[in-house]
């Protein structure tokens, strides 16, 4: 059974793109739980926190409740839900799948795959990772559910939504444009002839369609660009940056390094006007900035 594209063809809620990645991180929540469990189902009442986090973590700004996708990827085939005595369980709120003691575990065909080839966790990782998270975010998730990318040998022929689809001049198209300096704080170090600690970001994510052009790119310093695809900061409509107000910074070298952008406007390319494709903002500060900010509600 080819379980990378049953894994990518998961039903997921889309509209105006909007990015729904529920279905997704209960996957890569429930791998991590395998490798280090074994077939042992998951209490709902023990993955509901860890689904939180990991939603308000990596999810869109708006509220969610972990007992979504818990229930729903049962409809994938991927997934089951039973009561504490066995019987399949069809709760889908929280209230009622605490009060039925539901317990979650991958379907016993994918589970048995899974022990055979210890590969095969990773390489389904990565196709969620590449085709739902922005690549800054992708060792951090691992991180936090537990899943171990080099577990296993995995195959070359399996991996199939990589980076490898990406232009590999993106990088270079982006830099070249901001003249190797970060568009939020001006950061331009460069060791042994060439540029250290500046990356390309996508505005939209490649994984949501981001295209990889320079008006959906920013070059961005290590750290801004971390605090950019995790929602600390945005772009406002006039192309300054936007701190969320939910952030807060606890030292002067807080303050120094993300508050104080507030209203800085962008380090653009020459004659990019405006440097940043407004649709692709608006993408951007609709599903990863977090918390409202005046400039960018209009």
């Amino acid at each position: 059974m080819d379980w990378i594209d049953r894994v990518a063809a998961i039903r997921r809620w889309t509209r105006n793109g909007y990015r729904a990645p529920h279905k997704p991180l209960l996957i890569l929540y429930a791998l991590g739980h395998h490798q280090r469990h074994g077939a042992r189902p998951i209490p709902y009442g023990e993955a509901e926190r860890h689904l939180a986090d990991l939603l308000r973590e990596f999810g869109p700004p708006r509220r969610t409740s972990p007992a979504y996708p818990f229930h729903h990827l049962t409809s994938d085939g991927l997934w089951r839900v039973t009561t504490a005595d066995g019987q399949e369980c069809d709760a889908d709120t929280a209230t009622l799948l605490r009060r039925e003691g539901a317990r979650g575990s991958l379907s016993p065909e994918l589970s048995m795959d899974l022990s055979r080839d210890p590969g095969l966790a990773p390489r389904i990782a990565r196709c969620l990772l590449d085709a739902n998270f922005a690549p800054s975010l992708h060792a951090e998730i691992c991180t936090l559910v537990g899943l171990d990318l080099e577990h296993g040998a995995a195959r070359h022929g399996d991996v199939r939504f990589t980076a490898g689809r990406r232009d590999p001049g993106f990088r270079a198209l982006v830099l070249d444009a901001y003249d190797h300096r970060c568009a939020f704080c001006g950061y331009d170090g460069w060791i042994d002839g060439g540029p250290v600690a500046l990356e390309a970001a996508h505005v939209r994510w490649w994984a949501l369609g981001g295209p990889d052009e320079l008006r959906n790119g920013l070059c961005l310093c290590s750290i801004h660009h971390r605090l950019f695809d995790r929602g600390v900061l945005g772009l406002s409509r006039d192309q300054t940056v936007a701190v969320s107000t939910r952030f807060q910074g606890r030292s002067p070298a807080a303050e120094r390094l993300v508050s104080a952008l507030e209203g800085r406007p962008l380090n653009r390319p020459e004659g990019a006007d405006p440097a940043v494709e407004p649709d692709h903002a608006d993408w951007h500060g609709r599903e990863v900035f977090r918390g409202d900010h005046l400039a960018l509600a209009g």
